[in-house]
Order: C-alpha cells, then structure tokens, then sequence
C-alpha cells in the first residue's frame, strides 16, 4: 500500500503585533491576549459573549489575526495567502451585528480555509500547485457560502500537502510549492502530518478563530492529532463537497479542526447542509438542522460503552508513549462512569487496504478531470495537463519528490462504470462499514477509542515522511463514509501531542460530539504550543 494512505490527508509588523496584544509577550508566547481575553482558552461562546459585552469587535479580531499571521507565520508556514477584503469583511458584521445582531455563533470570528476550497473573491484556490494561480472559481464553494452566510469571516487559506497529499509516493507532509514545508508548532522540526496541515497549525498556533480542514483518509484527524487539536471528520454527505478540489467523492468531505470539541460542535452546525450540487447530501437532509452544541455534555460518558482499538495497520501498536495516553484515557473513561470493552478487533481490513487504493486512483482522474473542467480561467483541462504542467515547471512543483500517484491514476480508465473499479469501491466500502457496524452491534457500543497519531516525525524533505511504525485509526471511518472525533489526549516525549479518536456508525455526530466533549473536560490534555526548535 503506498505511503500516502496512511495521511490521506518588520518592525512596523512587530510594533502591530505588540499593539494589538495590549502586553510586550513575544508573538510565539504560549499566551495569547487580545482585549483581555485568553484566546487560547476562550471558545466561540464566550468569544460571541465578548461581543456582546462590546469588548470585541470583528474588526479588532481580525486585525488581531492579520497580525499575528504575519509575526508567526514565517516559521510555521501554515498559511498560504491572507484575505485581502478580511477586514472590510469583519466591519460588516460589525455593522450587522450593531442593526440585527448575530446570524449565528460564527458571527464575525475570523476562519481560515484550507487552500482547496473554492472561494470566489480575491483569494486563490490552487491545492497548493502554481498550476491552478492564474484561475479564479467562479463560485464559493457550498461550506464557504455557508460560513459568509453565518457572518463568519474568511480570513485566508491554509497552507496544505500539495494536491491534498495524493501526487507523490514520497511526498513530505504539509508541504506544497506555493506555502513551502510547513512545520510543526509545537516542536518545528517535527511535521504537522497531512494534508491539512496548515489548518491543524493554525488553530493549534492561534492564527484565526476556527479553521476548516478536508480528508480523505486520515487528512483531518492526523493533522488535528500531531498539532493537539480537535478535528471532526463527519459522516460522508453531511458537509458538501462541492466547490472543493476533490481526490474521490466516495470518501472526500470537509470538517472543522479547532482548539476545542465547543468550537468545531459550532462550526459543524454551520458548514453541515444539502446541496443540490452535491448529490451524497440528499440523504443527510434529516440531519443538517441538528445543533451539535447541545450535546456538549460533561456528563456524557456516563452509562456509554466506548470499545477500544489499539490496532494500527493491522498491527497492535508498539509505541510506549501512545500505549501509555491509551491506558490513561481508558482509566479517564471509567473514571466518567463509561464502560470500556477493550482490546477490539475490526474485521475485513484487510480487504479495505486491498481496494481502496486502487479505487482512488480511478476516482481521482474522474473527479479532478470533472473539476478542472468547469473552472473557469487558464489552468490545465485535465490530469494529463497537470502532469505536464509539473514536468514543465518541475524545478518549483518536484524539487523534492515526483508524481507518481498522478502517474498511476492517469494510467488508469477513469470509468465510474469499469466493472474491475465497481468491485473495488464495493468491496472497500462495504468491508470498512461492515468492520464498524458489526463491531458496535455484537459488544452494544456507542463509539469505539482508538489512537489518534504517533509522536510526530522529524519532516525530511528529501526522503518524503517516514512511516516506520506510523500510528493512525482513520481508515475504518474514512472509507466506510462514517464520523470520525479527534481530542487531544496526551503528550510524547514531553512535547509532541498525541490524540485519541471516537469514530461510531453513519450520522452519529450528536453522540460522538458529546463523547468527544466529556472526554475534553475530564482530561484537559491540551496545552498551547511553545515553537521550540527541536527536543534532540
């Protein structure tokens, strides 16, 4: 199986800063204050409360934001472009929450968007690839829309693995030819795992309020797990997909990666809706009105049985460090008066590991070809494009690894309709969702615990990411389709953060949210991220 899986997926400036903070810390402070409030600890609802109480406004926020991008982001690379109009933008809601008050809880707070998400305006849309630069989309996409509707703010895009991870057998993670590597806040040698890695580090760093992320498997929760974040991969349909540069619309959807289980809850509840666009919504129609902060329950855990996987790959984990946040978490869980079934095993992963791949590869040059096709301005038409254009440019595009994946996919039919691809997909699918569903029916569970992430490597851009012994659970949500929660759950070696992940059948957002959150507030494993150079 190849790699790629297992991640898919100034003076004056610093004057600005020091203003905007209201006290000298420096910019990589582990605190972070803006009209006295704690950011790293404050949540969209007390946030909305400042608001309210009129110690905030959008414009000072994002102002804030803007700022803080600027001092922070030359070591992070973790943001791709800032939004030009952000802050005409946030005086608008100002100016709206002044007349008619709040749209929603994401009125006015400053989000960052992965950079493959269309956006209509002068922000660019381009998978991190110069290929995509010169062409703007001619709509936002559906997510976008809905979050400009709530009165949230787009601040910018995040920086993200090049094509959403899936050019490269070798690639490194979080790095594209547009943003450069990004590197791990916590500790900057270390990667921040991908493909939504500038998101994971934003929000880890404090360099908006909310991010959004997408995946494909493992493309939120990794990088919300190695950046000790919270990230929700929802169940596939929930959130729209269009508008959004695709790998494969049988498994692609996008999610919020935030600080805390309140905030992602609230941004869910905005993102999530039906769109005639995007057909894999209609069956969530029952579901897209639900309003996940009403299951932010601290008592939540009480009475579940939460099942425990501590498989990665199809191997028991061989960590010390995430065997030990395993068995702490388990304890925090019975603590909370859970009942834990420990030790579970999935069955028929290896058929999903068998088929999955070869399906996103036919799904990838059907869909990508579909995108480009209806992107208005000057761009390649199709995969076939995107290879030259790599070719012709390679000095910028593959300065580190090459293009096999894309290679592979345009090797293939493309045909939806291939009867060798429906057995594939079918196969997959039908294995992953069989392996979560039957597990929970025979030990009557609500969710199953697994680890989230190993100890983040050390990025090596010239031999692409080592896997040895790499740690991740996604799979099983990923291509069954179903919700996948990541919450920070402890740390390895002192420094780099470890999450544990909850993950159940199709549509339970409500119960894993609330899993999720109970969780959160009876471990507090999350701490703010201190930019330390190395651990040795």
């Amino acid at each position: 199986m190849p790699k790629f899986r297992r991640l898919i997926a100034a003076p004056v400036l610093l004057t600005l800063f020091v203003t905007l903070v209201g006290a000298p810390a420096r910019a990589d402070s582990p605190a972070v204050r803006f009209g006295g409030i704690d950011l790293d600890k404050a949540t969209v609802l007390d946030l909305q409360k400042a608001f309210r109480d009129r110690k905030l406004s959008s414009t000072g926020l994002t102002s804030f934001y803007l700022a803080r991008i600027k001092a922070l982001n030359p070591k992070l690379n973790a943001v791709i472009e800032t939004n030009p109009d952000a802050l005409k933008d946030a005086q608008k809601s100002d100016l709206h929450r002044r007349k008619h008050g709040a749209r929603s809880l994401l009125e006015g707070l400053p989000v960052l968007l992965k950079d493959n998400i269309d956006t209509k305006d002068r922000q660019h849309t381009t998978a991190g690839s110069f290929a995509l630069l010169k062409s703007t989309p001619k709509s936002d996409a559906h997510l976008a829309k809905r979050l400009r509707d709530a009165g949230a703010v787009l601040l910018g895009k995040a920086n993200l693995s090049e094509w959403a991870n899936f050019r490269s057998t070798n690639s490194s993670s979080g790095w594209s030819a547009r943003g450069g590597q990004g590197n791990n806040p916590h500790v900057l040698d270390r990667n921040p795992c991908g493909s939504s890695s500038g998101s994971a580090q934003a929000a880890a760093a404090n360099l908006a309020s909310v991010t959004i992320g997408t995946e494909t498997d493992g493309s939120i929760v990794c990088p919300a797990g190695a950046n000790g974040v919270v990230g929700i991969k929802p169940t596939l349909g929930l959130v729209s997909r269009s508008g959004v540069v695709p790998i494969s619309a049988q498994q692609d959807t996008a999610g919020p990666i935030t600080r805390t289980v309140t905030d992602a809850a609230a941004v869910l509840s905005v993102i999530q809706g039906v769109d005639r666009a995007d057909a894999a919504t209609g069956p969530a129609a029952p579901y897209v009105r639900r309003d996940y902060t009403r299951n932010l329950d601290e008592n939540a855990l009480r009475g579940k049985r939460i099942g425990v996987w501590r498989v990665s790959g199809g191997n028991p984990v061989n960590d010390a460090a995430v065997n030990a946040v395993i068995d702490s978490s388990v304890a925090a869980l019975r603590r909370q008066g859970a009942t834990v079934v420990d030790n579970l095993t999935l069955p028929g992963l290896d058929v999903v590991d068998a088929n999955e791949y070869p399906a996103l590869l036919v799904e990838f040059k059907h869909d990508i070809n579909a995108y480009l096709a209806q992107r208005p301005g000057p761009h390649p038409g199709d995969l076939a494009g995107l290879i030259e254009f790599n070719r012709r440019n390679a000095a910028v595009e593959m300065p580190y690894f090459g293009q096999e994946i894309f290679e592979q996919a345009q090797a293939t039919s493309g045909n939806l309709s291939d009867p060798a691809y429906v057995a594939q997909r079918t196969a997959a699918t039908t294995a992953a969702r069989n392996a979560i569903d039957a597990t929970m029916a025979a030990a009557d569970l609500d969710a199953i615990m697994a680890p989230t992430n190993g100890p983040a490597w050390k990025t090596d851009l010239e031999n692409g990411a080592d896997f040895e012994g790499f740690i991740g659970s996604s799979t099983p949500a990923a291509v069954s389709g179903y919700p996948n929660v990541t919450v920070p759950a402890g740390f390895a070696r002192q420094y780099l953060p470890l999450g544990v992940s909850f993950f159940g059948g199709r549509w339970s957002e409500p119960t894993l949210v609330s899993v999720a959150y109970a969780f959160e507030r009876a471990t507090t494993a999350r701490r703010a991220p201190t930019y330390r150079a190395t651990i040795g």
